[in-house]
């Protein structure tokens, strides 16, 4: 794919399959994290927490993630402007994951905009319909 506006507004399906390798390439010690609206239950985004990230969000109890494309800390909103205020933090069975439930306060989590350049309230704004295709919602 050959820009970023592609991807992220595209209808051609093109999965980034090596994401995790990459991260274990660069020796990043984290854990991905579900971030899920507290009140509708919806899924917002995929990220990853460190262990300073996690203490980060609990401290602040706001979403703190570890960007793994700038290797540093990412507090969620600290550009953007949408912050995800922290309700809870969850681990699944095998402790290899996070769940932040989470309250957007300005209703965008997505950094990417609608048409109507509104920040999305969610990354899930297209669904697969082929093997190499999106449809968006």
């Amino acid at each position: 794919m050959g820009s970023t506006r592609e991807l992220e507004e595209g209808t051609r399906l093109a999965l980034e399959f090596d994401k995790l390798g990459k991260i274990g390439a660069r020796g990043q010690r984290v854990v991905p994290v579900v971030l899920q609206h507290a009140e509708s239950g919806d899924v917002l985004f995929v990220g990853y927490a460190n262990r300073e990230a996690l203490g980060e969000t609990l401290r602040r109890r706001q979403a703190v993630l570890w960007s793994t494309s700038r290797d540093e800390l990412w507090p969620k909103g600290a550009t953007s402007g949408d912050v995800l205020d922290l309700v809870e933090v969850r681990v699944n069975c095998e402790q290899n994951s996070l769940l932040y439930r989470v309250v957007p306060r300005t209703g965008g989590a997505c950094h990417t905009v609608d048409a109507s350049g509104h920040t999305r309230a969610s990354c899930y704004y297209r669904r697969v319909v082929s093997e190499d295709a999106l449809e968006r919602l």
